[in-house]
């Protein structure tokens, strides 16, 4: 069992979990209410965005910039390193940790999904879900539009080319793009 009780612990440790539980539910709220604030902070000072931004995420290094509209499912279990910029419209699904390393760019409407459902339709018909964590190391650059699938790594200082969808882990230094995204030659 997980550190932190309930179906939220059970859901942020990797477990299946019921996502219409009530502590669930309050957590959806408490962050469907951070993000009205942050993404209506556009046109606040810097300093004013950086501290909503420590307020609604789990972690967020010196120097980070998230440009709104930015979503989230909880937000509690994102973690930026320093550095890190998020372009406009960016998606991050968070029901397991979500780890984006030190100086790492990440283009418009990117989505990470660490949000993942049973294969098999009875699971999914009784409402069953659970995640895997995606970690994204330093100094890598992600290109608008592409989408991290749940569980997935991307190591330091690669390359996800613009649209690409990944669906298994990106070696350190490595180049992917397409759909599913492959190693650039």
């Amino acid at each position: 069992m997980s550190e932190v009780a309930g179906e939220f612990g059970r859901m942020v440790a990797g477990e299946r979990y019921d996502p219409f539980a009530p502590d669930i539910a309050a957590a959806l709220a408490r962050a469907g209410e951070w993000m009205a604030r942050y993404n209506a902070s556009y046109t606040q000072p810097s300093d004013v965005r950086e501290a909503l931004l420590r307020e609604g995420l789990g972690a967020v290094g010196a120097g980070c910039v998230v440009r709104p509209p930015f979503f989230v499912d909880y937000g509690v279990n994102v973690r930026l390193g320093e550095r890190v910029f998020l372009n406009f419209d960016c998606v991050i699904l968070d029901v397991c940790p979500v780890v984006i390393g030190d100086r790492t760019q990440i283009g418009p409407k990117v989505q990470i999904y660490a949000a993942d459902h049973p294969r098999d339709v009875a699971s999914r018909a009784a409402g069953i879900e659970f995640g895997r964590p995606v970690t994204i190391g330093a100094d890598v650059w992600i290109g608008g539009g592409a989408i991290l699938c749940p569980g997935v790594t991307v190591g330091d200082g690669a390359i996800v080319g613009a649209g690409a969808v990944v669906t298994r882990d990106v070696p350190p230094g490595a180049t992917v793009v397409g759909n599913p995204a492959r190693i650039r030659g």
